[in-house]
């Protein structure tokens, strides 16, 4: 699971996506918070809806963010692992556990940097949505 911190586990791809699924529980409810909290024409006037889309966008880039940071530093360590298998192969080709185990570390490697195409299509719908909801209420600053 992921941890309060944004931390994920990055030894078990498994625990990994699903520790990004808990990460993620804002942007699949991005319509929900929207029709919740965005008003109508008919009750516009008792929520302000430009702090509401406001907070609303602060949060969604804050996990933004946060998942983008945990993904990179999980590749980052798979990818050290990967490079210190590698040494390890130079010097003992014959090892078949070994060889083995460095596939494994690279196959999990690919996979977590899948993850950041995955991560760019959920972001990219989020922001979709929130932009249709709240560009007459709310505009982002252009990054």
């Amino acid at each position: 699971m992921a941890a309060p911190d944004g931390t994920l586990n990055c030894e078990d791809f498994s625990m990994f996506q699903e520790g990004l699924k808990v990460m993620r529980t804002i942007d699949d409810r991005i319509v929900h918070a929207l029709n919740t909290t965005v008003p109508t024409v008919s009750f516009s006037g008792k929520v302000d809806a430009t702090q509401t889309c406001k907070e609303l966008y602060e949060s969604l880039m804050k996990a933004h963010l946060s998942r983008d940071k945990a993904i990179k530093t999980c590749i980052a360590q798979k990818s050290e692992v990967v490079a210190q298998l590698r040494e390890e192969r130079e010097r003992d080709s014959e090892n078949l556990k070994l060889i083995k185990q460095l596939r494994k570390e690279q196959t999990n490697l690919k996979l977590m940097q899948s993850e950041l195409n995955v991560e760019e299509v959920v972001n990219d719908r989020s922001l979709k949505v929130f932009v249709e909801r709240c560009r007459i209420h709310y505009l982002p600053p252009k990054v």
